[in-house]
């Protein structure tokens, strides 16, 4: 991840999620379990519109190998969170993504996170790592930045 806060025009793909009262924890602003529950809804959101299947059902399914989040502000209750896309690596078998989440009209991340996806035999119990489907790859490949 870069080391500098992280600004809108770096993603490619977004979406808007909305926070709720639940959200919130005891010092006001959004629980950390919520920002790991964003991040991976707008991933595979992202993923299933973009390949139009379900990707539950694929012989290989992406499973999260690693997820990690820095924080720079505060999220809170009610307005809604800018959710934006961009794959920095996409591997023979895995994606590496960034995930920023913006709240309000500002240019700077309120949070980045690092989230990775590692493809694994769907159809083997003991799931070994294989090659990303092609309706995958088809799909994260315009996610990287060509800037």
């Amino acid at each position: 991840m870069p080391a500098e806060r992280p600004t809108r025009d770096q993603y490619v793909y977004w979406e808007q999620v909305t926070t709720r009262w639940a959200d919130i924890d005891v010092y006001g602003h959004m629980n950390n379990a919520r920002y790991f529950e964003i991040i991976d809804t707008v991933v595979n959101n992202q993923l299933a519109v973009a390949t139009g299947v379900d990707i539950r059902a694929l012989d290989a399914i992406g499973v999260v190998a690693e997820v990690g989040c820095r924080y720079f502000a505060e999220i809170g209750y009610p307005e809604p969170v800018d959710v934006g896309v961009v794959a920095d690596k996409v591997g023979s078998s895995s994606v590496v993504y960034r995930v920023g989440l913006f709240q309000g009209d500002g240019d700077e991340a309120s949070a980045e996170g690092r989230f990775v996806h590692v493809y694994v035999d769907n159809t083997d119990p003991a799931r070994p790592a294989v090659p990303m489907p092609d309706v995958i790859r088809a799909a994260v490949t315009p996610l990287l930045r060509t800037v």
